[in-house]
């Protein structure tokens, strides 16, 4: 038979479904995976009910319901500022992997580049060629995670269409700064592109640090494509709602990608999150604060285990350095061995590079679990390490 797609032939299952499979087989806690064990809003789940039972079931228009389409623009003006047009500057997409997807769809053509910044979640560089396009890859390096300026200068040149980032960043829990920002605004407008915004932990921040949309800055509003999500904001994640903002030029060409991927999003859960948006301020203050003591607890325990952890100022993710406990692996043997022995899960960082030596010595823990888990978690990588520690003693 003929050969099917080369790229997805060679493209790997992701590794988030690999470590949570491992995670199962093994009965191993699992803090890799980026999802709360722990439910959304009351409020929120019973808008959803209750939307399912009152005969809106069939199609929704294409790019979301009005409620979500209203509540959406009215988030952007109420958070950052921004104003927008609910009819004409709003698409509803099946998550924000979808957003992200269409987002990229309505501005590339084959042979243009995107400049992406690694670490970088594992979709991006597949989606990017798979539309033809060419990944132009610049590394942010830990502990500080800083934006390398000359670098990613360079990275820009005649064929950039685009420029696609995370901010706050998985897996490294970094918040571009307002320099950071402002250099990358510079550099659009320079070269005359866009800028596609993964903000899915838009308020998942800590210790006083603040998001800011790039679509605020000078010369942005009709070159930013901004993605939210449901599922991050409200512990959602298998609802699969995201939405795209972006000027009422861009509008159309998103629309039409999510066409030709989903079409609609399911109704009911397009207005239970209408309901989430307009919940008051607290709500979204109680995010970062609850977040921040459940990441402390993790950073602290992996700490005083003998871990080094990199700060988080923002998402669900604390990043350890695994050589800090005398492991000699690479960071898949040590994720990989941790589920098996410890049976704990974690995801090996070099997951979020696409370029060549990559630093393979960090682990991602996901701190969105209730206190207990991560406790039970703390508690059994304790065991392993000592453990470990008597067998090496033995056979020394």
């Amino acid at each position: 038979m003929k050969p099917m797609n080369e790229l997805l032939s060679a493209t790997g299952t992701t590794i988030f479904t690999v470590m949570s499979a491992l995670a199962v087989q093994h009965g191993a806690i699992n803090l890799g995976q980026g999802f709360p064990d722990y439910d959304g809003p009351p409020d929120v789940l019973k808008a959803a009910a209750d939307a399912l039972m009152d005969g809106r079931n069939q199609y929704p228009p294409m790019t979301g319901v009005p409620e979500l389409r209203q509540a959406v623009a009215a988030a952007n003006k109420r958070f950052y500022g921004i104003e927008v047009d609910p009819n004409a500057e709003v698409v509803v997409t099946s998550g924000a992997t979808e957003a992200i997807t269409a987002s990229l769809m309505a501005v590339l053509n084959p042979g243009d580049e995107v400049v992406l910044i690694e670490p970088l979640y594992d979709t991006y560089v597949p989606t990017v060629k798979l539309l033809g396009a060419i990944p132009r890859i610049v590394r942010l390096s830990p502990p500080k995670w800083e934006l390398p300026r000359a670098e990613l200068a360079a990275a820009f040149g005649p064929k950039t269409k685009a420029i696609l980032f995370n901010t706050p960043m998985n897996p490294t829990g970094k918040v571009f700064t307002a320099a950071e920002l402002a250099f990358i605004a510079d550099l659009v407008t320079r070269h005359d592109c866009y800028a596609i915004c993964d903000e899915v932990y838009e308020h998942l921040t800590y210790d006083g640090w603040k998001h800011i949309p790039l679509m605020t800055l000078p010369g942005m509003r009709e070159r930013s494509l901004r993605i939210g999500s449901a599922g991050k904001t409200f512990n959602l994640t298998g609802w699969k709602v995201g939405y795209v903002t972006c000027d009422r030029a861009l509008q159309p060409n998103v629309a039409k990608a999510h066409q030709n991927l989903t079409f609609t999003t399911p109704p009911n859960l397009q207005r239970a999150v209408a309901v989430g948006l307009a919940k008051d301020d607290a709500y979204f203050a109680s995010l970062g604060a609850e977040l921040a003591a459940r990441r402390d607890i993790l950073a602290a325990g992996l700490t005083e285990l003998g871990f080094h952890v990199l700060p988080a100022m923002g998402s669900y993710f604390v990043t350890a350095d695994i050589r800090s406990i005398g492991f000699t692996g690479d960071d898949v043997a040590f994720c990989r061995t941790l589920t098996e022995e410890a049976k704990v899960t974690a995801i090996p960082v070099t997951a979020f590079y696409a370029g060549e030596n990559p630093p393979n010595h960090y682990a991602r823990f996901a701190f969105c679990k209730n206190e207990s888990v991560l406790r039970e978690a703390l508690a059994r990588i304790g065991a392993w390490m000592q453990a470990r520690r008597a067998a090496q003693r033995v056979a020394g």
